[in-house]
């Protein structure tokens, strides 16, 4: 399984949910240190950063036998990376495609939109997209299994925290620019329940 955004809020739930169900887990992240925080604090079994300019070689290497599932939530150049590497009948959920969110034209380049459904159509690939709505009848079993699998520490989460909503069109800008490292939040006041 491989996971874009890998040290994002989605992303990181995202692996270490895979890696409890047994699967093989590779996270796609910015920042070496994102990466590095990816593999030792999450327990992904390898990570390679979007920044790379050897990036589809590396997943090639991380991902030697394929890829059965691609959580996407990136878009652009990780998902062209990526495309190369799906195997027969591989899965790709879509969550998300922030790579492309300001896009206000069609990038630059060549299209490589006949190269993915080439993919899709030899390789029997299943592209789904999904919004969280979409599963509201399993929000209540999700919210008991993630607060135990928190509090028996099998889920570890960072939160990026940016203060006063002054500040908050900078985060949400720094969000789309990957200068966040785990869940962003911006708080609005103090903490009322700290001492």
């Amino acid at each position: 399984v491989v996971v874009a955004a890998a040290s994002g809020a989605v992303g990181s739930a995202v692996g270490q949910i895979v890696r409890m169900k047994g699967c093989r887990i590779v996270g796609i992240a910015g920042a070496l240190e994102k990466c590095e925080y990816v593999v030792d604090e999450l327990g992904f079994d390898a990570c390679i950063s979007h920044k790379s300019e050897d990036l589809f070689q590396q997943l090639q290497q991380a991902c030697p036998d394929g890829i059965d599932v691609y959580y996407e939530n990136v878009g652009g150049k990780v998902l062209e990376a990526v495309i190369p590497l799906l195997n027969f009948q591989s899965r790709m959920p879509v969550c998300g495609i922030i790579a492309n969110y300001n896009d206000t034209a069609l990038p630059d380049g060549p299209n490589f939109l006949p190269r993915l459904m080439r993919v899709v159509l030899t390789q029997r690939v299943m592209i789904q997209g999904f919004i969280v709505t979409d599963f509201s009848d399993k929000q209540a079993q999700f919210q008991a299994d993630m607060a135990n699998w928190i509090s028996a520490g099998k889920i570890k989460y960072r939160e990026d925290i940016v203060n006063g909503l002054e500040n908050a069109v900078t985060a949400f800008q720094g969000l789309l620019q990957g200068r966040n490292f785990g869940k962003l939040l911006v708080q609005l006041s103090e903490n009322p329940f700290t001492d």
